[in-house]
Order: C-alpha cells, then sequence, then structure tokens
C-alpha cells in the first residue's frame, strides 16, 4: 500500500536530508584534497617566478639605447615591464588550476613586486602562507598551521611523514619510515630493535638476518629466530641446512644447493643421470653417451668404438657431444635412407643435351 499524507512528506524529507549529508560529506572530502592541491599549485607558481626572476635578471628593454630608457623608463631591474614577462611564463597553458589561481591573485604579485618585494624576499612565504593562505610553512598542517607531530622542526620525530605538512590539508597524522611504526614514529618493527632511543628521539636498526626480532645486532641478540634458521646449544641462530635432509627436497636431475635461510633446486649438469652438485665430476651416475673417467663423466665418441655404428655403404660416422650422426660420405648424398652418388652439374647439362638432341626413335 502506498504511503500517503504525513508519512509520504516525511519519508520525503528523509531523502532530502540524505542527500543533503551526502552532498556535505562529499564537499568536505574534496576540500581537504583542494587544500594539498592548492598549495602544491602554488608552490609551482612561486618556483616559476624565481626561475623567471633568475632568467631575466641580465636582461634590459632590448630597445637598443639602454642608458636614456632606464633613465626615462625607470631601470628594467624592477619595472612592471619584468615583471609581465615573468608573469606571462608562471603557468601552461593547459593548467586550469594554475592559471585561475594566477588570474584570482594577479594583483598581488604587483603588490609583493613594487611594495613588498624588499621587506619580504621569500615570495612563497608571503604569497602562499601569509596573504592566500593555501600553504602553511614547513613541519605545520592544517586550516590554522597546527604543528605536526613530533613539532614543526622533526615532524613525526624525523623518522616519517606528516600528513598534509606545508598545507592547509591533511590530518597531520605520520606515516611511518621503512623500520618504524606507532603514532609517533618512535617504535620498530619486527626485524628491527632501538639502538637509541628516548622521548623524541628513536634510532631503529635492522637485526641480524636470522632473527625475526631482537634486541641487538648480531644472531645473538634474536628473541626469535627467523623460518630456515634455528637456535643451537649457545642460543644463537644458525641456518638450517634443508639439503642435508633424507631425501632431498629437490626433484630428480637437481641437486640442494644450501643458503642462509633458505636453499634453492639446481638442475645437473646434462653429462649426470641425478647429481650432488654442479659440474661432470659430482654426477651420482653418467648420462647416456657419457661414461665415468676418473670420477668425471666424459663424452664417448662412438665413432672410435672397434664395433663401427655406421654401417651402410659410403657413410662416415661424425661424433658429438653424448651422441653421433652418421653422414654420406664426400661425393654422396641421402636418398631414401641410402648415400648414392651425387650426379655432377656437366654431366646433368650433357645429359639434359642428349634427351633434346635424341628423338623416341634415336637420332634425328
Amino acid at each position: 500500500m502506498l504511503s500517503t499524507g504525513p508519512e509520504l512528506r516525511l519519508l520525503r524529507l528523509l531523502s532530502c536530508v540524505t542527500i543533503i549529508y551526502i552532498v556535505l560529506l562529499c564537499q568536505v572530502t574534496y576540500a581537504k584534497r583542494d587544500f594539498k592541491s592548492a598549495c602544491s599549485t602554488c608552490q609551482r607558481i612561486t618556483d616559476n617566478f624565481n626561475k623567471g626572476f633568475d632568467r631575466t635578471s641580465k636582461q634590459n628593454f632590448g630597445g637598443g639605447n639602454t642608458a636614456w630608457e632606464e633613465r626615462k623608463l625607470s631601470k628594467y631591474e624592477t619595472s612592471e615591464i619584468r615583471l609581465m614577462e615573468i608573469v606571462e611564463g608562471l603557468c601552461d597553458s593547459s593548467s586550469f588550476e594554475c592559471n585561475h589561481m594566477l588570474e584570482e591573485h594577479e594583483d598581488h604579485f604587483e603588490t609583493w613586486w613594487f611594495k613588498r618585494k624588499t621587506k619580504h624576499p621569500d615570495l612563497h612565504k608571503w604569497f602562499c602562507i601569509e596573504t592566500i593562505k593555501v600553504c602553511c610553512p614547513k613541519g605545520m598542517f592544517g586550516p590554522d598551521c597546527n604543528a605536526c607531530v613530533g613539532g614543526s622542526d622533526r615532524p613525526c620525530h624525523g623518522n616519517g611523514r606528516c600528513d598534509g605538512d606545508g598545507t592547509r590539508g591533511g590530518n597531520g597524522k605520520c606515516s611511518c619510515d621503512r623500520g618504524y611504526e606507532g603514532e609517533f614514529c618512535l617504535d620498530c618493527i619486527d626485524g628491527y630493535f632501538n639502538e637509541v632511543r628516548n622521548d623524541t628521539f628513536s634510532l631503529c636498526t635492522e637485526c641480524h638476518s636470522s632473527c625475526k626480532t631482537c634486541n641487538g645486532g648480531t644472531n645473538q641478540d634474536c628473541d626469535e629466530c627467523k623460518e630456515g634458521w634455528e637456535e643451537d646449544d649457545q642460543e644463537t641462530c644458525v641456518d638450517v641446512n634443508e639439503c642435508s635432509t633424507d631425501p632431498s627436497p629437490c626433484k630428480e636431475e637437481q641437486y640442494c644447493l644450501n643458503t642462509e635461510g633458505s636453499y634453492s633446486c639446481e638442475a645437473c649438469d646434462k653429462v649426470c643421470s641425478g647429481c650432488t652438485g654442479a659440474g661432470p665430476d659430482k654426477c651420482q651416475a653418467c648420462a647416456s653417451g657419457y661414461q665415468d673417467t676418473e670420477g668425471t663423466c666424459t663424452d664417448i665418441d662412438e665413432c672410435s668404438q672397434p664395433e663401427p655404428v655406421c654401417t651402410k655403404e659410403h657413410e662416415q660416422c661424425v661424433n658429438t657431444k653424448g651422441n653421433h650422426v652418421c653422414i654420406c660420405s664426400s661425393g654422396y648424398e641421402k636418398q631414401d635412407g641410402e648415400c648414392v652418388l651425387t650426379l655432377q652439374p656437366e654431366k646433368e647439362e650433357e645429359s639434359e643435351a642428349s634427351e633434346t638432341t635424341t628423338g623416341p626413335h634415336g637420332e634425328l
């Protein structure tokens, strides 16, 4: 049954309230993101202004009579013409944010150029932080430029990045550098230990490679060993030799290579049929076509055996690694598995000529 009267009005009111709430939430989210973007745009503008200032430092009016021009028109160094040349290069034509900010606040550049430059030489500070207020000093964040965690001099105690640092956005929370954790970036993650620690400073150093957690830098300082390591009688984490287990953890035609905290399976030499290590001298047995020669698998020269391996007429044997091939002797070619005499080109031509001059009933 459809709602009518007061119930319908209540539903409409609730729907409107929900929509307003969603719109406000989106605006707040966008505003937080926009604060950081606005500061980044302003920083880019002031950086480009400083570059343009340097670029034009040795220029003049360019009219040919610089002394007269500067006497009559004022010095180029402090002129409006120089200012305009610098301002023209501040934004790329494709950057909407940059051009919009420049158009909105262009008068401030004239004010700074003619009235504030001497007293306030840092354009970024005067324009972005103090005048249009889209940035904060380093180590501060948010609309009121509050100090980051750990203080503005060493945000996150020097061990992380403050969210919104230098902008009017962000929440000031720390994203800790590798090895550090906690709200203030003073604690060490697993695998690191505090080499130095007080209320305002922390130096986290990586544990020995054998330690999962530790209180010092050697394998004797492990609180817990990593996988692939085990504690010995002296309570020191030592490598587990996985290759000493029986059966081997590797497949056939592979050998086990122990590494610190782990192992790898490597392919045997092709002359081996099973092996204990790299090279032809570590074979458990020799592969087909190879023989054991004083502990090393070497190629068998089938062509030098007492019994010939190429038995067809006009064949000769060629030895290869681990095998051999039978080829036809010089002057012969393989046809249907047999070596037949190769017909010389001159004889072929004579044969063709003979066929053309001799008809079915003999010579013409």
